[in-house]
């Protein structure tokens, strides 16, 4: 193997030559030039004030190309003959264009703070013609297209939902498209006596809606005033049922105002058949039967059930027998017996009712089913129409005109019974298709209800243009399949618009085909007309007023057509204007790195003049130029502020004019590149070459500091040294460190007297070469020689005072054993042992002080004196009752007058309160009381110290139980049997003293009570007397409590206590079910249409007796309301008695 080669060794520095490592970091860093170039603000340049914002020639940052600029064209390749060179042919070298690196390197993170970067400022918008234009028309703010509102041909017109209105609006659609219900709307007519108010009412409202759904140019009808009309409370949703009830009521009730017979029968004849209920007895056989009349046959039904089957379960017999016997009339006696169910004739339109919800007893609310029933669109009801034996022996000929078809399909989208959406499916005649109506969303469907027996498997692509090859497809993953049905879970999507998946092949659904749903909870079906009806072809013409209110509302959207045209059309033409000047400007905006002249903005000002300013500017007829703020880059002082460079962006001086000139738009203030603040840049220079020049000082302070210290040295501060060496002083500021003998760190060195301090642990020695460093750093600095005694007169006095500590413990004992019962019972409350014995009363802060020097005479003050003048008046009385402990508990303690007499010749100043208890446990005492200053100093005062009383047993406030229970008493829960009740917390007293304003609350008082004793303020009952303080709001002041008054606190804690009885039953508080229609139109509405014709008779005035008899009447079980004439319970299908 051939030996390898040797590389050469460095030859290293040439002899004097130093190595230059910071040249590169001085020459592109932004601060590079402190200490190297510029030592002192003087020799701070206009170029360091530009590195310092990263506008300089000498900054690392990169010159972005302007990717928007416009690419010169490029010239065509000459034909020239091949050239060979370093063996290549020229043609086959590679050249590598730095723009591409360029690119690369340029992206919006890594350019952010890069002030030659102008790449991602929003220009993107600006090129896209189509981007743009949505961008400036939404500045130019022209509102919504009304054109984008205009009516599909294709489609019906949908109702706007108000807020939870989608169950009226599913309603309304079912019943326009019933054309013999909506003549007969059209033709209702106002009576005399409600002629003027026949335009609030909600018949005439009801006209103008279907008005609007027949004529209206618009996609979508505002029900609002049908709404207000009918009174109804837009932000609750309501049972979809019951309103369809008790609004065909109303109806009923209007249209038997008519003169009209057909419209007086119009909802009788229309929507109401009849059956019967009877029972024949098994003995007798005696029949007792009686007809009724229903708007809707109401289904039960099981999961997964069929409509027929429902039905024929419906009028299936029941057999009376055992507890639930007959009792007949005729035999006088209960006896079996057969009840059955007969539809006697339906009307042209059948409604079925689906009991989707259910009440559920255990839960005590209402919930919804999601059992599947499946419905034909074609349903015979031959077979379920009159008696057994006709049913049984019904022909297909006598079928012809019990057949129906599907006609509507309502459906409630949501798990909950209280909360949900409500759609309806309904069949158009005048267009012969299916439509789902979601509120405001129309779409054209075939698939009814909410899930297909058999799924389907639709090519969602299917209608793609044939053109595209299978390579293509196979690319974009075009070949997507789905199953067109629901799932099981709700969804809280809409569809926007019909799909291609959801339009249908066929202009109407399969008519043996069966449709499945979990969500319908109504079905209505039309009787089969034998031939095609002329009002089916020919929709009825609405009333001339109605007609009138729709007219105005299409010619107002015309109107407003136009004028958003028109204003479209201005601003297309400024659009197309203000794009060229701004695609114009910012294509040639970039400055070339040589270049000296240029302008300074802020990339937030760019940003904003892009996406709003130069829109805005363009739309502004006025002559004042719109300002576009930089104080996101200016300081205190109004110029550029170095310490925002990150947001600073510069352009060519000529795109700035040019912003200004050609859209109008000027930068405030107006500034030039040289207008970088000094002042600003010049506290950072200081900052910065302090922070270079203390590493320095700090390294070398290291090396001397303990250098031949027994020579000679000096004291300093530990704590000023062990700041002075941080990296980062904390005692640093602006104006430079602290010096040594500063305020803070000369009491570490120096005593009071000037001299050395006797404590050594917060000082130090440093050597003299130590000492002249930080001397030259701190001239004034005078430091104590590290030869020098300490302080004298400090020795001498830290000498007496521990004699002076001897002589303070020795009188503390003394005073203390000839005091002993006051030290051991004066601030405890022990006077059991003081009656009948003269005593006196001294102030409690007096004893508390005595106490705290007798205990540490070293570290306390003995008191002075003893203050009882503040508890006398002005008259020489006492300002107080002894026989009132609230007047001066926690102010005075009762000691022995032998005590006494001793504190009295101790302490000077006190007068005397002598005091004595007799035997009837009274306080008796020379000095009388004075009543008038008493009650004066209980009122007047401006603070006060009350007790706090907690758990007291002799309480004259405390609540009775009853009213403590009644309180309290709530309602069991569900599971086992439960209780909730408040128990009194624990007997033992405990006081506290609080001092009070009167400006203060019971909040307030409730709030330091928590601090105290850590109880929640919702578990406080506070009284004063026997006066709950239960109004949070209330202060002090307005409640009178009286100077050093008690109150007492009841603390109450939630307790949940569970039996362990297992024979009581279940039961949960029953849920609000919330007003329903009570208070709107509807549930003022008397009659209803299920009831018989009423006859003719002269309305008599009513009498107190008859206004007071009762509309509804609640169910036993469930309690909800219903109509007084209703046989069973509309919620839980209950039979009333």
């Amino acid at each position: 193997m051939p030996p390898k080669r040797k590389r050469d060794a460095s030859q290293g520095l040439a002899p004097g030559e130093t190595l230059k490592r910071t040249a590169h970091a001085v020459h592109s860093s932004s601060w590079g030039w402190v200490g190297s170039e510029a030592t002192n603000t003087s020799s701070i340049t206009a170029e360091h004030l530009s590195a310092a914002c990263g506008l300089s020639s000498r900054n690392t940052h990169a010159v972005c190309r302007n990717k928007f600029a416009k690419l010169p064209p490029r010239k065509e390749k000459s034909k020239s003959p091949k050239h060979i060179t370093n063996g290549e042919i020229q043609e086959d070298i590679i050249v590598i264009s730095s723009d591409d690196e360029e690119d690369v390197n340029c992206t919006k993170r890594g350019c952010k703070n890069n002030p030659n970067c102008l790449n991602y400022l929003g220009q993107k918008k600006w090129e896209d013609e189509e981007d743009a234009r949505r961008m400036f028309m939404k500045v130019a703010n022209l509102g919504s297209n009304p054109a984008e509102d205009a009516r599909d041909a294709d489609l019906p017109v949908g109702l706007k939902n108000l807020g939870a209105t989608c169950y009226a609006n599913a309603s309304l659609q079912v019943w326009f498209r019933d054309m013999a219900f909506r003549s007969g709307v059209y033709h209702c007519q106002p009576t005399e006596a409600s002629a003027d108010k026949f335009k609030d009412s909600p018949i005439f409202q009801l006209q103008v809606t279907f008005a609007g759904l027949q004529e209206s140019t618009q996609s979508v009808f505002n029900p609002t005033k049908l709404v207000e009309s009918l009174e109804l409370r837009t932000t609750e949703q309501q049972d979809a049922q019951e309103f369809s009830k008790l609004f065909m009521s109303h109806l009923d009730a209007e249209f038997k105002k008519q003169s009209d017979p057909v419209l007086k029968s119009l909802i009788t004849d229309q929507f109401q058949g009849k059956q019967i209920y009877g029972t024949i007895c098994s003995k007798c056989r005696t029949v007792s039967a009686k007809e009724t009349d229903f708007l809707e046959i109401e289904i039960t039904f099981k999961n997964n059930a069929k409509l027929e089957d429902s039905i024929a379960g419906l009028l299936q017999e029941e057999t009376l027998s055992g507890d639930n016997q007959y009792l007949c009339s005729a035999c006088e006696s209960l006896q079996n017996a057969t009840r059955y169910t007969e539809l006697a004739s339906l009307p042209p339109v059948l409604h079925f009712s689906l009991l989707r919800f259910v009440f559920d007893f255990d839960a005590m609310e209402r919930r919804k089913s999601k059992h599947s029933i499946s419905f034909p669109t074609s349903l015979d009801m031959t077979r379920f129409v009159g008696t057994a034996a006709a049913r049984k022996s019904a022909s297909p000929k006598e079928s012809e005109g019990n057949i129906y078809e599907l006609r509507g399909v309502l459906l409630h989208k949501g798990k909950s019974a209280y909360h949900g959406h409500y759609e309806a499916q309904v069949f158009d005649a005048t267009k012969q298709s299916w439509f789902q109506f979601n509120d405001e969303i129309v779409t054209k469907i075939q698939k009814l209800g909410d899930k297909r027996s058999t799924p389907e498997v639709i090519d969602v692509e299917a209608e793609e243009d044939s053109s595209k090859t299978s390579h293509t497809r196979k690319r974009e993953n075009a070949r997507k399949r789905r199953r067109v049905e629901d799932s099981d879970e709700e969804s809280n999507s809409s569809p926007v618009g019909p799909s291609r998946s959801s339009v249908p092949r066929r202009t109407a659904p399969d008519p043996e085909s069966r449709i499945s749903s979990k969500d319908a909870y109504m079905l209505i079906y039309a009787r089969k007309e034998p031939c095609s009806s002329t009002l089916s072809r020919d929709p009825p013409v609405p009333p001339l007023p109605a007609l009138s209110f729709v007219d105005a509302l299409n010619a107002a959207h015309d109107k407003a057509c136009e004028s958003y045209m028109e204003k479209a059309k201005i601003a297309d033409a400024r659009f197309a204007e203000t794009r060229r000047k701004v695609l114009d400007i910012y294509r040639s905006w970039e400055v070339h790195p040589s270049e000296k002249n240029y302008a300074i903005v802020s990339q937030q000002a760019l940003e904003i003049w892009l996406e709003e300013q130069a829109i805005k500017a363009a739309l502004n007829d006025a002559s004042e130029p719109r300002k576009i703020s930089l104080k996101d880059v200016l300081c205190s002082h109004h110029l550029y502020d170095h310490n925002k460079a990150a947001n600073m962006k510069r352009i060519t001086q000529e795109a700035y004019a040019k912003i200004t000139s050609n859209t109008h738009c000027v930068f405030d203030p107006t500034l030039t590149s040289d207008d970088i603040c000094r002042v600003c840049v010049e506290e950072s220079f200081l900052e910065k070459f302090y922070a270079s020049q203390h590493k320095v000082h700090v390294a070398k302070f290291e090396e001397i500091w303990n250098v031949d210290l027994e020579l000679e040295s000096y004291w300093i501060s530990k704590s000023w040294l062990k700041d002075w060496k941080l990296v980062k002083p904390k005692m640093h500021t602006v104006d430079g460190d602290l010096p040594p003998n500063s305020a803070e760190y000369e009491s570490d060195v120096r005593c009071e007297h000037q001299g050395l301090c006797l404590n050594t642990s917060n000082r130090c020695r440093i050597s003299i070469q130590a000492f002249d460093l930080l001397h030259s750093l701190f001239p004034a600095w005078d430091p104590i020689s590290g030869n020098e005694e300490t302080c004298l007169i400090c020795n001498g006095l830290k000498n007496m005072g521990v004699a002076d500590r001897i002589e303070a413990r020795q009188r503390a004992e003394e005073e203390k054993t000839k005091l002993k019962h006051m030290y051991d019972n004066a601030l405890n409350g022990n006077i059991s042992l003081l009656s009948d014995v003269p005593c006196a009363l001294v102030p409690a802060d007096f004893v508390r002080e005595w106490r705290q020097w007798v205990n540490r005479p070293g570290e306390k003050i003995r008191p002075d004196r003893i203050n009882n003048a503040p508890f006398f008046c002005e008259h020489d009385m006492l300002a107080f009752d002894p026989n009132c402990s609230t007047d001066w508990e926690g102010s005075l303690v009762v000691i022995q007058r032998s005590d006494w007499d001793l504190l009295a010749r101790l302490y000077p100043g006190g007068l005397l309160i002598a005091i004595q208890k007799n035997n009837d446990s009274r306080y008796i005492t020379p000095v009388p009381v004075c009543t008038d200053c008493r009650q004066q100093r209980k009122i007047e005062w401006v603070t006060t110290e009350i007790t706090i009383r907690k758990g007291s047993k002799d309480r004259s406030s405390e609540p009775s139980d009853s009213a403590s229970s009644g309180r309290n008493r709530s309602e069991p829960v569900s599971g086992f049997r439960q209780s909730k009740r408040l128990r009194q917390g624990k007997e033992a007293v405990v006081t506290r003293k609080l001092t009070l304003s009167k400006s203060m609350t019971v909040k307030d008082i409730k709030v330091e009570v928590q601090k105290e004793l850590n109880i929640p303020t919702i578990c406080q009952r506070l009284f004063y007397g026997s006066e709950e303080l239960d109004d949070n709001t209330a202060t002090v002041a307005s409640l009178g409590i009286l100077a050093n008054s008690v109150i007492d606190l009841k603390e109450e804690n939630e307790v949940h206590e569970i039996s362990d009885s297992e024979e009581v039953p279940k039961k949960k508080k029953r849920r609000d079910e919330g007003g329903g229609f009570g208070g709107t139109v509807l549930g003022r509405t008397e009659g209803r249409s299920s009831s018989p014709p009423k006859p003719n008779l002269p309305p008599s005035p009513p009498t107190p007796v008859e206004s007071l008899l009762p509309t509804e009447k609640a169910c036993g079980t469930c309690t909800f309301s219903n109509p007084v004439d209703e046989l069973a319970c509309s919620m839980c299908n209950t039979t009333f008695a």
